[in-house]
């Protein structure tokens, strides 16, 4: 399976920080953030999580902790 952590854009103050920036990003397939990016459908997380892509995340950018773990759980040899 192939992912790809992207931007999941928050409006509630307590997940966002003030310029915007989210506080995590999100893992979604690889091949559905293209699409989201210039048709503007919305992505599914690997968390459920469900958003437009809107912005890439940059090394080392905190990733969604539900995310994450599905993500560990996934890979082969992850616990």
């Amino acid at each position: 399976m192939s992912t790809q952590t992207i931007e999941k854009p928050d409006t509630d103050e307590r997940t966002s920080t003030r310029d915007d920036t989210p506080k995590v990003f999100h893992y979604v397939k690889k091949n559905k953030i293209a699409e989201s990016a210039v048709m503007g459908t919305h992505v599914v997380a690997l968390c459920g999580e469900v958003f437009p892509v809107t912005k890439s995340a940059k090394p080392g950018s905190p990733v969604c902790p539900d995310c994450k773990k599905i993500y560990e759980g996934l890979r082969p040899g992850g616990d």
